[in-house]
């Protein structure tokens, strides 16, 4: 097939690249001028310099191709001014997916998030994992970054229910290689590698491997059903922090930290960093929106996915080695083992 990805620089877009092109497929990938390649060292494809508000541009490089993988996203849980993040995940996306059905193409893959679902409630004492039909509201959206990604996936549900091909995809907490910037969860493994994190919060993810969040992006382009959403996580990949970090801990060697931030003081210290921020305008290490969404425990099933889609399900624990061993070898890890 002839496919074309926005975002192919980022973490899931190298990584379903690099899948794409070892399954024969012929790729044209749009990126930002100066976009960081290092994901995709080693991968033959087309590059497309552009932005998602260039819709001329987007219509031409659309053209001739079979399916189109829309994965570029700003994600940002702190700035000064949030309009451009609006302008990228909402209009662009619109311009993304309008150009896309224009063009012809067979199968559109929007890449949303799980954070537009609403969060897993607790029952009994246990957290009971959300899915698919865990529909929230945009009031119910807790920052700039979920509202601007709920409107998004609303404009790909609008134009699927008019007839377009669109398939929306839910990732959960992806790790592994090529995790170049690194994304918020592989900051989270270079600080304990880095013996950086003293301490944790009482939080959890689903924990999932970033190729089978890439493979899931391709089966849903052969397989998923038009208008549905797929959460791209792990059956078994529900994982607190303090569990993660001790497998992190097992993994390396590395002693896992014990003790655990109380919420209020780490609400407190974002407060504190972000009232910084607006003094220097340097993003705070810790935002009030990243504290306040680990207040919950961001569980889910990917059971719809597996079924439907045969969505791999490659142990988190082996996830956790391959994003240890990249970093490693990539020189994000300062001190000696």
């Amino acid at each position: 097939m002839n496919c074309f990805v926005t975002g192919g620089s980022g973490f899931i877009g190298a990584n379903l690249i690099r899948e794409l092109v070892q399954r024969g497929h012929r790729v044209k990938a749009l990126l930002r001028p100066g976009a960081d390649r290092r994901g995709l060292a080693d991968t033959e494809f087309e590059p497309v310099t552009g932005d998602l508000s260039d819709t001329a541009a987007l219509r031409t490089a659309l053209r001739g191709c079979d399916w189109c993988f829309h994965v570029a996203a700003s994600y940002h849980l702190w700035l000064r001014d949030y309009r451009p993040m609006f302008a990228a995940n909402v209009d662009g996306t619109r311009h993304v997916l309008e150009a896309a059905v224009e063009a012809g193409c067979r199968r559109i893959v929007y890449t949303s998030t799980v954070g537009t679902l609403r969060p897993p409630r607790g029952a009994a004492g246990q957290v009971v994992p959300a899915d698919e039909t865990a529909l929230a509201t945009l009031a119910e959206m807790s920052n700039d970054y979920k509202r601007s990604k709920w409107l998004a996936e609303e404009i790909a549900r609008e134009l699927a229910a008019k007839g377009a091909p669109i398939v929306i995809v839910n990732p959960t907490a992806p790790v592994g290689p090529r995790d170049v910037k690194p994304t918020p969860t592989g900051q989270v493994i270079v600080d304990f590698l880095n013996r950086q994190m003293p301490a944790y919060l009482d939080t959890g993810l689903n924990w999932v491997h970033v190729r089978d969040v890439a493979l899931g992006h391709l089966l849903a382009a052969e397989k998923g059903r038009a208008g549905e959403r797929y959460v791209l996580g792990h059956a078994e990949g529900n994982w607190t922090m303090k569990q993660m970090l001790d497998v992190l801990g097992e993994l390396t060697g590395l002693p896992a930290p014990r003790f655990q931030i109380p919420y209020a003081v780490a609400l407190a210290a974002a407060h504190a960093n972000e009232a910084v921020s607006r003094l220097t305008g340097k993003p705070p290490r810790a935002p009030v929106a990243g504290v306040r969404m680990a207040r919950y425990k961001m569980f889910f099933n990917p059971a719809k996915a597996v079924r439907e889609l045969g969505l791999p399900q490659t142990p988190p624990r082996q996830a956790l080695a391959d994003a240890v061993e990249w970093f490693r070898a990539n020189g994000y890890v300062k001190l000696a083992r």
